[in-house]
């Protein structure tokens, strides 16, 4: 039998475990040290995909899934780590409490800075002496309202969290008002499990990413569309756009329509309610093209339309940061962006389920998850009163390289085993065509 958590993910999918899939009363411990379990939610999450696959596969690597969960400590450009967070994203204490902020995109670094009313010269001891004269809700909502990234280090809250259990992790519903149009066909499967299968990739920043990633990795063709004037960190393409094409186009293009008739999924990472201005959101895109399954992921879930944020904040205003303080009196974090790179396994195996049943059943599929939903459940699993020691892992055993663009590139290697990632492409650089 899987965990209780995989259970409850391969129910939601209304799916059955693969015999591949490891027993209960021999777990594998995943060593991603946490006071939360955090290491069992990387190991359901990841598990999800191979137990829609069906078949037999080796045995998940604790090592691998841990690595894979932190990629980004282990990427390698030119022989070099990139720089991974700006110096505007972190914990800041303000007069009342704590702040935890986001600014790794240089207009959200911008942003911050307009809503603390600092010069673009400012640094982050500007950033800090201004913190400490505001009151937390005065800096959230300061900064905020300037369209920058800024949450209030919270509490958990165990009311709030049980709610949001009660509705499944991963939703996966059939539209049965839209008609049945055909769509393109969706091919057979042969060889790898999503041979021939087309997805849009509109996402962004590490969930959306892994989920298409992992697509990509069963074999889908994967086009990754971007907007013109949003340059993406080159490190964070590099970390997780291997196997997939990029492309920039303007989404309100008839090109983008020419693309979205002829695929086969969509992924989408923005937030709903810029999607809906878009005409890219869920509703808007099944009238137009019926055939297509749809997933979406969001931080803060659809209720919540019109926020953005990122793992970080998710961690922070959930409670997470401070079951995690390494003392009580200063917050922390996962020792992964747990939440994203989670969602990106659990948004993969429900898109790879939907495609099976949009094959057999027809109809127009749709997906969800988000980050906060994720923050729940592991919210709500067994937690250990200390911080487990951390273990040292022989990395070299989990890496691979490649070339891209002249540039050479090590990352973890395919955490789904019997699977090898190919090359990230250069960003931006393929044209906007299956």
């Amino acid at each position: 039998m899987p965990s209780s958590l995989l259970a409850r993910v391969l129910d939601d999918l209304r799916t059955a475990p693969s015999a591949s899939v490891e027993p209960a009363d021999s777990p594998i411990d995943v060593p991603l040290p946490s006071r939360l379990a955090t290491g069992e939610l990387a190991r359901s999450s990841v598990a999800a995909i191979t137990a829609v696959m069906g078949g037999d596969l080796p045995a998940l690597d604790p090592e691998r899934i841990a690595l894979a969960y932190r990629s980004d400590r282990f990427l390698m450009i030119d022989g070099a780590a990139p720089p991974v967070w700006s110096p505007f994203s972190g914990f800041w204490p303000a007069s009342d409490g704590w702040v935890r902020t986001h600014g790794n995109y240089p207009h959200h670094a911008a942003a911050l800075r307009r809503g603390l009313e600092l010069t673009e010269a400012a640094g982050s001891e500007d950033v800090a002496d201004a913190f400490t004269r505001m009151t937390t809700s005065d800096a959230v909502r300061a900064i905020t309202g300037s369209g920058g990234l800024a949450v209030a280090v919270s509490r958990e809250s165990p009311a709030h969290d049980h709610a949001l259990r009660s509705r499944p992790l991963v939703t996966m519903t059939r539209d049965r008002e839209r008609p049945d149009l055909a769509g393109p066909p969706t091919p057979a499967n042969t060889g790898l499990p999503l041979a021939g299968v087309r997805v849009l990739d509109l996402t962004r920043v590490i969930a959306g990413p892994v989920c298409t990633r992992t697509l990509a990795l069963l074999g889908a063709d994967v086009l990754r569309i971007d907007p013109p004037g949003l340059a993406e960190a080159e490190w964070q393409h590099l970390d997780t756009g291997h196997g997939k094409r990029s492309t920039i186009l303007d989404a309100r293009s008839p090109r983008m329509e020419e693309l979205l008739s002829s695929a086969h999924a969509v992924v989408l990472g923005y937030r709903p309610a810029a999607l809906r201005r878009l005409g890219l959101d869920p509703d808007s895109l099944a009238r137009r093209h019926p055939h297509l399954v749809v997933a979406q992921l969001s931080a803060w879930g659809t209720d919540h339309p019109d926020r953005a944020g990122f793992d970080s904040l998710v961690q922070a205003e959930s409670g997470i940061s401070w079951i995690e303080s390494p003392d009580g009196t200063m917050p922390g974090a996962l020792p992964a962006q747990a939440l994203d790179h989670s969602a990106g396994y659990l948004l993969a195996a429900a898109v790879s389920v939907a495609i099976r049943r949009r094959r057999t059943e027809g109809g127009s599929w749709r997906v969800t998850t988000s980050l906060r939903r994720i923050a729940a459940e592991l919210l709500g699993m067994p937690r250990r009163d200390a911080l487990p020691a951390e273990r040292a892992i022989d990395s070299s055993r989990h890496t691979t390289g490649f070339t891209v663009g002249g540039r050479d590139i090590v990352t973890v290697g395919a955490a789904i085993p019997g699977y090898d990632f190919a090359a990230p492409r250069p960003w931006g650089r393929d044209r906007p065509r299956w």
